[in-house]
Parts: structure tokens; sequence; C-alpha cells
């Protein structure tokens, strides 16, 4: 078995192992001894060119601990000041989507859609943005996805799933998979290539994208060709039942928080057994058959464990999966601080992975 202490014991050689020997994965783990330095300073582990970054995030993040209904204000309003500007040449357009009996129509924002005869139709992705399942927002995100939409000339259409604790992951849940189902219903208009869809998300919207892509696949509706995901959150357990060796987890999101997101979607005890398995990816028994998978996490990010074990899981599964793993990157470094290398790196690494899947030549 593969996993973050494993590599470790190596001697902190950057690695790249093929999990399982499927696909291709990129394991890179900074030898840092987390035990002893990181536990009196949270900055030990990070990497040089992250530092600024993540005393800014430090700062942001001694406002809001620990993370409580009564402050959700303050992180929802935080992430909706950090939306970008948007771009004047990707059109971008709100659209309402019928979900289902009792749920009314979910807001979507529709990204760079329309047909163009000289190009044919385009590859799609169905993006559900990150938060903790408590916070963020597909308007934040409409700058951000501008970005990707011109890199890869595609559409993308982005979920306003509501958030928990107003609403569980049932209803979250069947928001974003009617997202998905109108982008492959609505191709033509949209001027997508149907056999070309991926699902893709950060964080919370990593662990929604991942629950996507089993959906996808237990219904048979609509065919995958990737599902990218980048740091997700994708099990319960961690920072309940499971919690995070010294340094591990201290930047960004931290065991705390983690726990009030989980039980503020499930609606239960995170880490428990009877939590209702439906929403949780890590909890899902069986992984083959998924679209492809793209991951990428930082080395001390709270989700590192979680998220190679279900690579790992992936990999043995059958599944390809591509595994990034960044040395001395923290929870959402690449929004942080874009232009370091570190953040360049993950970036160029998903593009890449989204190009292969679509068919495109490199960048």
């Amino acid at each position: 078995m593969i996993n973050r202490r494993s590599v470790l014991r190596r001697g902190g050689v950057a690695l790249g192992v093929g999990l399982g020997g499927m696909g291709l994965s990129s394991l890179g783990i900074g030898g840092l001894d987390f035990a002893s330095a990181a536990a009196a300073d949270p900055l030990a582990g990070v990497d040089p060119e992250l530092r600024a970054g993540a005393a800014t995030v430090l700062a942001m993040g001694a406002k809001l601990s620990p993370l409580t209904t009564a402050r959700l204000p303050i992180l929802r309003g935080g992430g909706a000041a950090m939306a970008g500007p948007l771009r004047p040449d990707v059109p971008v357009e709100a659209r309402k989507v019928p979900v289902g009996p009792g749920i009314p129509d979910v807001t979507v924002q529709v990204i760079n859609a329309g047909t163009r005869p000289s190009v044919g139709p385009r590859p799609a992705i169905l993006h559900t943005h990150g938060g903790g399942f408590v916070a963020g927002s597909a308007l934040a995100e409409r700058g951000y996805l501008q970005d990707f939409a011109h890199a890869l000339d595609c559409v993308i259409v982005s979920v306003e799933y509501t958030l928990a604790p107003e609403a569980r992951f049932t209803r979250s849940v069947a928001e974003t998979y009617a997202g998905l189902r109108w982008l492959h219903d609505q191709a033509e208009a949209l001027g997508v290539d149907r056999r070309r869809l991926a699902v893709m998300g950060e964080s919370a919207g990593g662990g929604h994208a991942a629950l996507l892509a089993i959906q996808a696949r237990d219904r048979g509706e609509v065919p995958l060709v990737l599902q990218v995901l980048t740091y997700p959150m994708l099990d319960d357990r961690t920072g309940s039942t499971v919690m995070p060796p010294p340094g591990i987890g201290k930047l960004g999101w931290d065991a705390q928080a983690n726990r009030f997101g989980w039980e503020s979607f499930l609606g239960a005890t995170p880490g428990w057994r009877a939590v209702p398995a439906a929403g949780v990816p890590a909890r899902c028994a069986h992984l083959a058959g998924l679209a492809p998978a793209f991951i990428a996490v930082g080395g001390i990010d709270l989700f590192v464990d979680e998220d190679i074990t279900y690579a790992r899981r992936l990999t043995d599964a059958g599944v390809p999966t591509e595994l990034l793993v960044i040395p001395g990157a923290y929870h959402g470094f690449d929004r942080v601080v874009p232009d370091a290398s570190p953040s360049r790196r993950l970036i160029a690494a998903r593009l890449a992975a989204l190009r292969r899947a679509f068919g495109q030549p490199a960048g």
C-alpha cells in the first residue's frame, strides 16, 4: 500500500510512482520533519515560495476558528470578496435548471457557450465550487472558470448548489446532478460535444465532483471522460475518527472545520459507521467503472492521506488515475499564490490532464 507516510520513510526524495501499475502518477513528498518542527511552527513545512500566502491564510483562519454556524457569514463574505474580475472575451450567462419534485430550479453559470460552425462542438466541464460544503458560490468562480474555458476552448457549467447546513447533501447532490444532466441534454444548443464531458471541483467541490462521477456511473445517463479532483474533500473520518499527524492540516482548512463541514453536509456526526454513505465518496464500496481521474493535493493539506488512499483505491479498481502531491503545499495554495512554481505545476498538470481527456494537443 502506498501512502504519504511510507513515502516519507524513503528519505524525502520526490518519487514518481505508478499506483498499482496503472496509468500516470506523480507522487512528490518533501523530506520534512513534521513532528518536531511543524508542531511548534505551522509555517515550518511550507514551501518557501508559498510562505507569504500561508501567513495570510493563518491570519484569516484566526478569525474563523473554531468554525461555527455563527461565523459562517464571515467565511461566506470572505469568499465572495475574493472573486476576480470577469474577462470580456469569454461570455457568461446565468440559467435556471429544473432539479426534480420538491426542489426549486437551481441556477447555473454557463461559461463560453455557443455554437461555432468553424470549430464544431467543443468539450465541456461541469464544475462544482469549493467551500467546505458550507460556503463558496458559482457566481464568485466565474472569472476563475473563464480562464479554464479560454485555455481549453471549452464550455463550463458551474452549479450554484444549496449550501449546508441550510440543506443536506441529498438536495445539493440532486442539484449538481441536475446540472450535469442538463449540460448533457442541452449539448447541441450549447455547442457541446456530449462525448467529451468532464466533472471538476476543488475541495468540497472536488467531493461533489467525485459524487457526480459515482452517480454518472450508477445511473448510466451521462458518460464522462474525466473527473478532476483538486485537493478534494472525500472522507468524513478525517479530523474525527482519523486525526492528521503534526504538521498536516494546519493551513486553509483544519480538523475542526472539517468536522463542522461534514456534520453540516450529512446531518450526522462525522466518522460514525451510521453516516449516510451516499454523501461520502470515500465510503463508496465499489469504485470500478468510474471515469478516469486526476487528483492533486498538497503534501501538508489536511486531505493528503484521504486523497492518496482514494487514488490507490481507484487504481486498484482498474480506474486510470493520475495523482499529483505537491510537497510543502497547503490547502488552496494555488488560489492564494497562483504564480508560485508549486501552483504553476498543479495548474499545468491539471490542464494537461483535461487536454488529454478531450483529445486536444498539448498546450
